[in-house]
């Protein structure tokens, strides 16, 4: 019996960055409906920061302080989509 899964290859495509801040778009390959290959892209935002044991974590909570950083790695990521679907 072959005990290997089918997985979905999930790549990532750009990361933009503005201090602890950060947006990655990521590629994604699935299967539509009809059983046909599909790719679209997703992103994911997080902040990392050290534990008080100084290892570096990662959350998606985002203080006060890391809302402006916070749009503007978005708004990044989103013109980064926007101009790539011109091309």
């Amino acid at each position: 019996m072959n005990s290997q899964k089918n997985t979905v290859e999930n790549l990532p495509e750009k990361k933009f960055k503005a201090g602890a801040i950060s947006a990655t778009v990521w590629l994604n390959k699935g299967q539509g409906k009809q059983g046909d290959e599909m790719i679209y892209k997703t992103i994911s935002v997080e902040r990392n920061y050290k534990d008080k044991e100084g290892n570096w974590q990662t959350t998606s909570s985002f203080r006060i302080n890391d809302l402006p950083k916070l749009a503007v790695v978005s708004m990044e990521a989103y013109k980064y989509l926007v101009y790539r679907e011109q091309e």
